[in-house]
């Protein structure tokens, strides 16, 4: 079913009068870069594409542009044409609401000077900026993010908060702060457009879109973009779940179970008991586990001597966090980067 069937069904005249005004449409400008993810653009674009349809008229325009204006290949191969290059796009005198970009898992260091200047340059035209998985790194890596809460995708967040530790970076879906908007990314880029959908639109048009796309529902951009290890184990238990996410939040200086059990507000022995029963394993091995993976993505994702991984984990001694990795990942912490 194509959206203008859809709009018979939902009657569009009622939704586009719906307290949806008639000023001029938001104009976005969307940097894709090589690599970048198929998944994020589309989840983002055809929420305010479907908008559109059942406001009856433009509430948005977008304009797709890349660094050369040549088709870029996403990550999954697919080329995508761009209507302008980022030169281009910088010099001309049109005026856009937001640029969004949507970048892969890696640049050429070469077209790094190239973003940067054209980050830049949009930033101090007071153009608002949105970042989409990891091109919240080339805001950082730009100097554009200093004491600014931000997001990126969840396979980066451990090596980015290492990297620039003057952000204020947290597992959040998507966070806007002032001029910056990042996203995880992927499908938290759905929830960003609907975010936008209805701040431009109005309730009716936001529920259609979620419904047209078979969305159960709209997410919060606090919504965190993954559950902790073990969570799918923690059945209905509040307890187990807060323990959970004390423990992620709390990896460089760990938490005693002692404390732990007094934050979740149970005893040390029901601590013990619920992790035995519903995850299968101790609260301690399971916070050692926790801290491992915490420190492999490190190792693969950042510059730091494994003694500052060590210590960024919580591990007191360089050769106690050695013994551990190897027990838990069957390989040296150097042998992996």
């Amino acid at each position: 079913m194509n959206v203008h069937s859809h709009l018979a069904i939902v009657d569009a005249g009622v939704l586009a009068a719906d307290s949806v005004g008639q000023q001029e449409p938001l104009s976005l400008a969307i940097l894709i870069l090589p690599g970048f993810s198929h998944l994020a653009l589309g989840a983002y674009i055809e929420p305010l594409r479907v908008a559109n349809s059942l406001a009856g008229r433009e509430v948005f325009c977008w304009r797709v542009i890349s660094l050369d204006g040549k088709s870029v290949p996403s990550s999954i191969g697919l080329q995508v044409a761009a209507a302008a290059d980022a030169a281009d796009f910088v010099t001309d005198g049109q005026r856009y609401d937001h640029v969004v970009i949507v970048a892969g898992h890696s640049l050429d260091p070469r077209k790094l000077p190239q973003v940067n200047h054209f980050l830049r340059n949009i930033a101090r035209r007071n153009v608002k900026i949105t970042a989409m998985g990891t091109a919240t790194w080339l805001l950082a890596k730009a100097g554009l993010l200093a004491d600014t809460r931000c997001t990126i995708h969840w396979s980066r967040l451990a090596a980015f908060s290492e990297t620039f530790k003057e952000s204020n970076v947290c597992n959040a879906l998507f966070v806007t702060d002032g001029q910056f908007s990042t996203c995880a990314g992927e499908l938290a880029a759905f929830d960003l457009a609907l975010d936008l959908v209805a701040r431009h639109t109005n309730a009716s048009i936001c529920r259609e879109v979620c419904r047209y796309a078979t969305a159960v529902s709209r997410r919060s951009g606090c919504d965190r973009q993954t559950s902790p290890a073990g969570l799918a184990f923690a059945g209905r238990s509040r307890k187990l779940a807060a323990a959970l996410h004390l423990m992620e939040d709390n990896v460089e200086h760990p938490l005693n179970l002692t404390k732990l059990a007094m934050l979740c507000k149970i005893s040390r022995r029901q601590l013990e008991r619920l992790f035995l029963e519903q995850v299968g394993t101790s609260p301690s091995r399971h916070y050692r586990r926790i801290r491992l993976e915490h420190a492999r993505r490190l190792i693969g994702g950042t510059n730091l001597s494994l003694t500052e991984v060590a210590i960024a984990c919580g591990f007191q001694s360089p050769s106690h966090f050695s013994k551990c990795f190897r027990a838990m990942h069957g390989a040296a912490p150097s042998d992996c980067r």
